[in-house]
């Protein structure tokens, strides 16, 4: 009797598992191009030579450095300069920083003059107040600094991929905005989508960083970069890849020993962040595969058990658009993110969003036909988040049946929140763009892979409204 028991229950067991799909949201969103903002929606702020397109990212690896970025017009004396102040002491105690200074000419545009301050030996979970500019033009902003990183230090990001500038993304940056519990930004790449206009227009650059100012300027984007940040036009005689994106976003590359400012790691909080580059070479023997073999040995989770992985073409993806174009990747770093017990890799690219299972494929070869993914508990979760808003609209073309991978998609707009609440738990949302208000339409308990490596179950969403 209790054998016979023991066969019904392991066939329930195998039923469930078997019988177990993944969610499609019911929602509909337009699937037609976005409409872009036009220039003159973000003209330059009033003033004689006034700082714009400001700018923050964490300037160093552990947390206590801060890049300040912004453009100016002209290159006057004393503007390049960065004031700053913790904000409850005296301002003539405040301190200053030097801008490196430069600017570049793409096709037939020459930019501002792009300043980029590193600010070092910061107080940790601190509010500063920065001042930029002279005169009448001068402009006042603030940061606060994280916790110094610790295994149960709670911390909230936000995650945006794919925004451009549209109607549409300015609802996503707003709604973000919106939420007091975004401390810092993970950007997925796509920035300006300038590439999109003729001849890679230069002043889509300009608009996209008064656009992402009143957000950018005063907590850190941690910038990943993608196909859109590429530039790459030999037809109008631009040869250098990246070469708007490396000119006006810096990031603290060389703290992590990184070569590149493409592919680089901080710690922030409890987390441990690493950015790369679905566009520069990874395969064996590159930079990029040397460095993040060697990074990934660095990782302490007693320290910061969090570890997060962005990049920007999704390695798992049920969607038509930019079907595994990922791969190549996927094939080459998979089994260390499975080694390492990555917690979440964040991508975008896909103009829509999908939450995965874990689940590894690493077991393949030529001979055992082993090629589909499987359950594993010690792999990440991908999450496509490439649903900023952007010009070139929803992408609505998904497989069916819904590959056993894919635990919840939805073709519409929005934004993600994961909040780090300890060494075990982070509440993980994603806010769809409907009407006025950002829904919570996809929600989940994600447990750390190296202090909690249980199973997750989905919260209660709004997949159907």
């Amino acid at each position: 009797m209790g054998y016979r028991l023991a066969l019904v229950c392991s066939a329930m067991v195998l039923l469930s598992i078997s019988c177990h799909a993944g969610v499609t949201s019911k929602y509909t969103r337009v699937a037609e191009p976005s409409e872009e903002m036009p220039l003159e929606t973000f003209p330059p702020p009033a003033g004689l030579n006034a700082p714009e397109q400001v700018h923050i990212t964490q300037g160093d690896h552990n947390g206590r450095g801060m890049i300040i970025s912004w453009v100016t017009p002209i290159n006057d004396d004393g503007s390049n300069i960065v004031k700053y102040w913790i904000a409850d002491s005296d301002e003539s105690t405040n301190q200053s920083a030097e801008a490196s200074t430069s600017s570049y000419t793409y096709y037939d545009y020459t930019s501002g003059f792009l300043h980029h301050a590193s600010i070092k030996g910061l107080e940790y979970d601190t509010k500063y107040f920065y001042e930029l500019g002279t005169g009448r033009s001068t402009r006042r902003f603030s940061f606060t600094t994280p916790p110094k990183a610790g295994p149960d230090v709670p911390y909230t990001f936000g995650v945006i991929g794919d925004l451009g500038q549209t109607y549409a993304s300015n609802q996503t940056l707003y709604h973000y905005m919106s939420n007091p519990k975004g401390q810092a930004v993970l950007f997925v790449g796509d920035l300006s989508y300038a590439d999109d206009h003729p001849n890679h227009d230069q002043r889509k650059w300009d608009s996209y960083g008064r656009f992402v100012e009143p957000s950018a300027a005063y907590q850190p984007w941690i910038w990943a970069a993608g196909n859109h940040e590429i530039d790459y036009a030999p037809s109008i005689g631009e040869t250098q890849a990246f070469k708007p994106y490396n000119n006006r976003y810096h990031v603290p590359y060389r703290a992590s020993k990184s070569t590149s400012p493409l592919w680089y790691s901080i710690k922030r909080a409890s987390a441990y962040i690493i950015v790369l580059s679905s566009y520069s070479a990874f395969d064996k023997y590159t930079p990029q595969n040397s460095w993040l073999e060697s990074e990934l040995k660095k990782v302490n989770r007693e320290e910061t058990p969090w570890l997060i992985v962005l990049v920007h073409a999704p390695w798992y993806n049920s969607n038509g658009y930019h079907y595994m174009e990922g791969e190549s990747m996927r094939v080459t770093f998979e089994p260390w993110f499975v080694e390492n017990k990555v917690d979440i890799v964040f991508a975008g690219h896909v103009h829509a969003y999908e939450r995965s299972e874990r689940v590894s494929n690493i077991k393949y070869n030529i001979t055992d036909g082993l090629s589909s993914p499987v359950k594993n508990p010690s792999a990440p979760i991908y999450i496509t988040i490439g649903d900023g808003g952007n010009i070139e609209g929803i992408a609505n073309d998904y497989t069916y049946p819904q590959p056993s991978y894919s635990a919840f998609r939805e073709a519409s707009f929005g934004h993600a929140l994961l909040e780090i609440k300890n060494r075990t738990h982070a509440l993980y949302t994603w806010h769809r763009n409907q009407d006025d208000e950002p829904v919570i339409a996809d929600s989940l308990w994600v447990k750390n892979r190296h202090f909690l490596p249980e199973e997750e179950e989905t919260l209660s969403g709004d997949s159907s409204a």
